[in-house]
């Protein structure tokens, strides 16, 4: 590509200048301005460090020779506070150790002076494309790895197909969505997918998951915090929304969320202002708000446990996605997709499933669902090394057994209840426990509060 070839337009960009001299700083922020950058101009190393525990920053063209020290010592500074930050170095006195040296420090190019306005959109439009490609790259990693966006998508259930159906339509505004549903239903895949299919697709998608965060912790995870702010905090931290901004944060499990920290959510969520933990400065970020709950958000309501004006603003959209057992169309393709899956992942030869092996599937409650099914299955695709998957395969004969001594008056919540205590006496670990049931441990750990396991 040449300086002239730069005509399609870029994302809007938030760029760092650390320069001594004012025309630098001047030319360089009229040339990015002018394409619809914000730009922040220092003129020193520690106006710069000063700049980057302020705000996040895509982009900074850092001057090699400073006033107050070597802007190769700035660069590693830098990226300590914006991993992400794509550093292009600029000076008079190139060379090509100098070059060198900035790179493996961690710029991404190099800009000697004197250079024409083509050259700096040039170099802005790069650094852009490389954050571009890296999120490409960490997203597709992603659905490699796991193997289950698409798969979970893809369902005969006409009360699923609405959810997707909705999530699709949705996608491409900025409304806060509240997805609903059980552990293990789908709702961070399905999250996933109405970022993939948004506009912001090619920045940054976050999660925090509320519950694993200690409640005075999470502030912090959320918006960040300066150093020292706290016992502890012996170096600067941006927060997830800095490291989301342009692109989407998932609050799972909303309604875990702390009191304290609900007021200030609800103002990020209404204005997309907030504040640093130990930083009275107010800052912004654009940055879209998605919330995943498999509680009962209106009863926290009533209860005073959940603000009411925030749990409105969280649900502009609202979308339910039903339980696997109110989906049963979908539990043998999903098997089988899931066998091929992990059956390549783990160098196995399973086919498919015996008959007895169909019925047991159809057969089980699957309390935890989608994420409940892939877990048997992944388990029986590394039991069964080649040929058909049978009974013996699947770890469902205490539920099973559970299901056919109970009465038809038996609630759906003593069901599982029974069951998490099966589980949780026969596994060796809690962590296996959890893994069997197809939730995450601080799931477990509540759900054994709540039935006193």
């Amino acid at each position: 590509m040449t300086p002239d070839a730069v005509d399609s337009p870029l994302p809007r960009l938030d760029i760092l200048i650390v320069d001594d001299e004012p025309r630098i700083r001047s030319t360089l922020g009229m040339c990015l301005r002018d394409d619809g950058h914000r730009v922040e101009a220092v003129s020193n190393a520690r106006e710069a460090e000063r700049a980057a525990d302020r705000g996040a920053f895509d982009v900074a063209f850092v001057d090699l020779r400073l006033p107050d020290g070597d802007g190769l010592d700035l660069i590693p500074a830098l990226l300590e506070r914006l991993p992400w930050l794509k550093v292009i170095v600029i000076t008079a006195h190139a060379s090509i150790e100098s070059a060198v040296e900035a790179m493996r420090r961690g710029a991404s190019d190099y800009l000697p002076k004197p250079f024409s306005t083509a050259e700096v959109r040039l170099a802005a439009r790069k650094a852009a494309e490389l954050r571009e490609l890296e999120h490409r790259v960490s997203a597709l990693e992603e659905e490699r790895e796991s193997g289950r966006p698409a798969l979970l998508l893809d369902s005969r259930s006409p009360a699923m197909r609405r959810a997707v159906a909705t999530a699709r339509e949705v996608a491409d505004t900025d409304a806060t969505v509240l997805l609903r549903g059980e552990t293990g239903t789908g709702k961070g895949v399905l999250a996933r997918a109405i970022h993939d299919w948004s506009p912001r697709s090619t920045r940054p998608f976050g999660v925090a998951h509320c519950p694993s965060f200690p409640a005075e912790l999470l502030e912090s995870e959320l918006f960040g915090h300066v150093k020292g702010a706290f016992t502890g905090a012996v170096r600067s931290n941006a927060g997830r929304v800095v490291r989301c901004d342009g692109g989407t944060l998932l609050l799972d499990e909303v309604g875990e969320l702390p009191g304290p920290l609900q007021p200030k959510l609800l103002r990020f969520v209404q204005s997309r202002e907030y504040e640093r933990v130990g930083d009275p400065d107010t800052r912004r970020a654009d940055v879209r708000i998605l919330a995943a709950s498999n509680r009962d958000l209106e009863a926290a309501v009533e209860d005073g446990r959940f603000r009411e004006d925030l749990y409105y603003r969280l649900k502009v959209i609202e979308i339910e996605l039903p339980p696997l057992r109110e989906r049963r169309e979908d539990i043998l393709p999903l098997a089988e997709q899931f066998l091929r899956f992990y059956a390549r992942k783990h160098g196995r030869e399973a086919t498919g499933f015996r008959e007895e092996a169909r019925e047991r599937l159809m057969a089980h409650a699957w309390p935890g669902n989608v994420r409940e099914l892939e877990n048997v299955v992944e388990r029986a695709a590394i039991l069964c090394r080649s040929g058909e998957v049978g009974p013996a395969h699947l770890p469902l004969e205490d539920t099973e057994r559970a299901v056919a001594g109970v009465g038809e008056d038996v609630t759906l919540a003593e069901l599982e209840e029974e069951h998490i205590r099966r589980v949780v006496a026969r596994a060796e670990t809690l962590e296996r426990a959890a893994q069997i049931l197809g939730i995450d441990t601080t799931t477990l750990w509540r759900r054994r509060r709540e039935y006193e396991i």
